[in-house]
C-alpha cells in the first residue's frame, strides 16, 4: 500500500532495461518472482514466463542468480516455437520402439479384448510423440497394421479422444477425462506415499508426512522400517507439535506475530530432559528452521530419537504438510545425520510438491 506510482515507473523502467522483473515479496509475504518476456520477431513482448520461489529458499537476488539464464533460454525456445526464429526447433523423439500393444488373447482366451487393447495402443502411441503422429507412425509405434490403426484412430477421433491436423494425429483434451476420475479422489496422503516409500528405500530409515492441526502434527501417511518409539505411529497418530521435527518446520512457516501466542497455547512440557519448553528456546528453534528450511529434533519427544524434517509447500509457497525420517540417536552425530539425509529428504518433498501442483492445477487436493 505504501508504493506509488513513481516506484511502478522506475520498476518498469528497469525491467525494458534489464530484460527481466523481478519481485521480493511485492504480492505476498515470503513469496519471490522473476519473470521474463518472449518476444516476437520484432521484439515486442507477447507474453511472460515467470518463476516462483519462497524466500526459505531463495532470496530475489538468489533467485535471479539461480534462474535467469535457464528462463532466458526457455523463452527464446518458446519464441523459436511460435515463430520458427533464430534457432530450429529441438529434433522430436524417435518414435517408440518398443510396441504398446500385446496380444495377450492366446493367454486370456475371452476375457481378453482386443479392440480395446488397440485402441488404447494407439492412444498411448500419440502421447508418447511431440508434435503427434502421422497413420504410418502411429501403427508402428503401437505395433499394429495400418488398417487397425486407421480404424482406432478413426473411432479415436469420433468419440474426441485424438484429433487431426492435417496430417497428424495428437490426443484431444478429452483424453483428460480419462484421468480426472483418479485425480478428483487424490488426497496429499495418496501423492506422498509412493515418494515416502522410495525415500525409505534409499536412506532405510522410516519416513511420514504430517499436517499441523492445532497444537499437534497429525500423521497422514507414514512409510515404517521397524519399531524405533514406544508408541506405534500410524495414519492418525497425533504428537505435540512444538517437540517433533515436522511440527518445528510448519509452526516456522507461520506468521512471526503469530508465534509468542502459539507458543502459550502449545503449553509445552518436558517429555525427556531433552525437550525444549520455554518460549525463549522455542522462538529460537522456530527461527532456526525457518532459516535452514528443515529442523533437526534431538531426543525431545522420547529419548533416543532423532528426526530429520522438511515442509512440503503448496503452488502458492505454503507449508501444508511437513516430511520427515525418524531414526534412533545412535552413535552417529546430529550433524552427520543431517548431512547423510538432509539432501534424499529434500528431493523427496520436491517430488511430493511436484505432484500436488500438478492434481491440485486441475482439482483441489485434500491435504488434511
Amino acid at each position: 500500500p505504501e508504493r506509488t506510482e513513481a516506484d511502478f515507473a522506475s520498476w518498469t523502467t528497469a525491467a525494458a532495461a534489464n530484460g527481466w522483473a523481478l519481485d521480493d515479496q511485492l504480492v505476498a509475504p515470503g513469496l519471490v518472482a522473476l519473470a521474463v518476456p518472449v518476444r516476437d520477431p520484432d521484439g515486442r513482448p507477447v507474453c511472460a514466463i515467470s518463476v516462483l520461489a519462497h524466500t526459505s529458499r531463495h532470496s530475489a537476488d538468489d533467485l535471479r542468480a539461480h534462474a535467469l539464464t535457464e528462463m532466458n533460454r526457455a523463452a527464446q525456445d518458446i519464441a523459436d516455437a511460435l515463430y520458427g526464429t533464430s534457432r530450429p526447433l529441438p529434433a522430436a523423439p524417435p518414435p517408440i520402439a518398443a510396441p504398446a500393444y500385446t496380444d495377450a488373447k492366446p493367454e486370456l482366451g475371452p476375457s481378453f479384448l482386443q479392440a480395446l487393447a488397440r485402441g488404447l495402443a494407439v492412444l498411448t502411441a500419440l502421447g508418447g510423440q511431440r508434435g503427434g503422429l502421422t497413420l504410418a507412425e502411429a501403427a508402428e509405434a503401437a505395433g499394429l497394421s495400418y488398417q487397425s490403426a486407421r480404424r482406432n484412430l478413426l473411432t479415436l477421433s469420433e468419440l474426441s479422444y485424438v484429433e487431426q491436423h492435417e496430417r497428424r494425429f495428437l490426443p484431444g483434451p478429452r483424453v483428460l477425462e480419462l484421468g480426472y476420475a483418479r485425480l478428483s479422489t487424490l488426497t496429499l496422503a495418496d501423492i506422498a506415499r509412493p515418494h515416502l516409500a522410495d525415500l525409505v528405500a534409499r536412506v532405510r530409515e522410516s519416513a511420514s508426512l504430517a499436517v499441523l492441526d492445532g497444537a499437534e502434527v497429525r500423521y497422514v501417511a507414514r512409510v515404517a522400517t521397524g519399531q524405533i518409539t514406544s508408541a506405534r505411529i500410524t495414519p492418525g497418530t497425533r504428537l505435540p507439535a512444538y517437540a517433533t521435527s515436522m511440527g518445528r518446520v510448519l509452526l516456522a512457516d507461520l506468521p512471526r506475530a503469530q508465534w509468542p501466542e502459539r507458543i502459550r497455547s502449545l503449553r509445552p512440557q518436558a517429555l525427556t530432559p531433552h525437550t525444549l519448553t520455554s518460549p525463549e528456546a522455542l522462538t529460537a528453534a522456530f527461527d532456526q528452521a525457518a532459516h535452514d528450511g528443515f529442523a533437526l529434533v534431538e531426543q525431545e519427544l522420547e529419548a533416543g530419537l532423532r528426526s530429520l524434517a522438511v515442509p512440503v509447500r503448496d503452488r502458492s509457497g505454503r507449508a501444508v504438510a511437513a516430511l520427515n525420517v525418524a531414526m534412533h540417536a545412535g552413535p552417529e552425530s546430529p550433524e552427520q545425520t543431517r548431512d547423510s539425509m538432509l539432501s534424499a529428504l529434500r528431493a523427496c518433498a520436491a517430488r511430493v510438491e511436484a505432484d500436488l501442483a500438478l492434481a491440485s492445477a486441475h482439482v483441489p487436493v485434500e491435504t488434511g
